[in-house]
């Protein structure tokens, strides 16, 4: 399958120029998410009926690993409404670019983190106190706000988004999925962007703000850092941005060497895993470990949790792709291999969600009638009974969605395996294992 530019299409090219829909879709996100964090923090403590809890960990969860990191990669980032304010407030305007920007520090990010380690660290803070924060709505409140405040502080220090370029842990979520998505932003002509004097798709211009994110298209080879916010479409003066249609997988063809992607690959994986085994499985004495933040059994559960992230799962895959040479030649070979776990770690989280989901999805009726637990029925469901949904086809679809990401990544390594010129057979056979691991945690 050909590429096909979806902006090739005049209604769909001036829907995405236009910015009244994205702004219409801002408004409402960000109502949503200021609603979930007055929900958490004044609603009912009982989880499964209170609006932050079951829209934020249930519904958007639902949405954004079943439907939009699959098909749309960076698209949350497109309506996401954590860094509207601080974004508003840093450009100085809400649609149009103004004369003058406010004086903010406006300075640029350290060079030193100009990478996703951090990215890694503040998901895996949200791994390991999950349990609690899918349980607890005030938790859940209070890292909604934080979120949204780290991100308003962050844009009066630093320029463009920098959270959600550097810290989010959404964020590094979706950007190392989205390389899997059939959907980029991408330039026509590289010619063109080398001529184009003023690089306004990265600097900005009367038509548009500069590329928030900070890249320049003229460079982009792959989804994980293109937010898709459309800016560098309106400010091109060429005509030279289209957003296509592609076969899954494309980025994969172009495996990256950084150790700091890397590692989100098998944080990404374990994570599911050990979600998995601490959410979904019958051991109640980890369920009680997990739980029991701050005592001695969940502090050896944490320490067993990173134990496994970067000891166990990396150390296990260096000895599956490890010769005796150059240390630099090995990290090389190690992080473009890694790129081989990206789908069986999407399709494990898939096959995760798919029970999680299914089995709380009743609960999205009661919160919707109502959402703060204080006696409302707003549309005549709060008193709903719980009902586990489509119970008949999750260990099936589950089954499906995990052998189709083995396969998926069996068929990945064996690319990652020619750019390294290594053999692909330890990285599949360690895939393998990994799948049926997972199979076991699921069913």
């Amino acid at each position: 399958m050909s590429r096909i530019e979806l902006t090739g299409y005049p209604f769909i090219k001036n829907t995405l120029k236009n910015r009244w829909p994205q702004l219409a879709v801002f408004i409402v996100m960000l109502m949503g998410y200021l609603f979930a964090i007055v929900a958490g923090l004044v609603g009912t403590p009982v989880g499964s009926h209170n609006f932050s809890i079951v829209f934020v960990w249930i519904a958007w969860w639902a949405i954004l690993i079943l439907v939009a990191v699959p098909f749309f990669g960076r698209g949350w980032c497109a309506v996401c409404p954590i860094p509207l304010p601080g974004e508003w407030l840093q450009r100085g305007a809400v649609l149009s670019p103004p004369d003058k920007k406010p004086k903010w520090l406006n300075r640029r990010w350290p060079k030193a983190l100009r990478n996703i380690w951090l990215q890694n660290i503040s998901f895996l803070l949200l791994a390991l106190f999950s349990s609690v924060l899918l349980t607890t709505p005030n938790i859940t409140g209070i890292v909604l706000a934080a979120m949204l405040f780290a991100a308003i502080g962050l844009s009066t220090v630093y320029e463009r988004r920098a959270f959600c370029r550097y810290l989010c842990p959404v964020g590094g979520f979706i950007g190392l999925y989205s390389q899997t998505a059939p959907l980029e932003l991408r330039i026509k002509d590289k010619q063109v962007c080398a001529a184009c004097e003023g690089k306004p798709c990265y600097n900005g211009s009367s038509n548009g703000y500069g590329c928030p994110w900070d890249v320049f298209p003229g460079g982009l080879m792959k989804n994980t850092y293109c937010g898709l916010c459309m800016e560098c479409l309106r400010t091109c003066p060429h005509d030279n941005i289209a957003v296509n249609a592609r076969p899954f997988s494309a980025d994969l063809a172009k495996p990256s060497a950084r150790m700091d992607e890397a590692f989100k690959a098998f944080i990404m994986l374990g994570s599911a895993m050990i979600y998995a085994g601490v959410l979904l499985g019958p051991w109640g004495a980890l369920k009680d470990a997990a739980y029991n933040v701050g005592t001695s059994g969940w502090f050896v559960y944490a320490a067993v949790f990173l134990a496994i992230i970067f000891g166990l799962m990396p150390g296990l895959f260096a000895l599956c792709v490890a010769r005796f040479e150059n240390f630099n030649i090995f990290k090389k070979r190690f992080a473009t291999l890694s790129t081989a776990l990206i789908p069986l770690g999407l399709m494990s989280w898939v096959a995760f969600s798919l029970s999680f989901v299914l089995t709380n999805a009743s609960y999205i009726l009661v919160s919707l009638s109502d959402p703060l637990g204080l006696g409302w029925n707003l549309f005549g469901t709060a008193n709903a009974a719980w009902q586990p949904m489509l119970t008949s086809i999750l260990a099936p679809g589950q089954t499906l969605a995990l052998v189709g990401g083995l396969i998926w990544s069996a068929r990945t390594a064996q690319k990652a395996a020619n750019e390294a010129q290594t053999s692909s057979m330890p990285v599949i056979a360690y895939c393998f294992i990994a799948t049926v691991v997972m199979l076991w945690l699921l069913l």
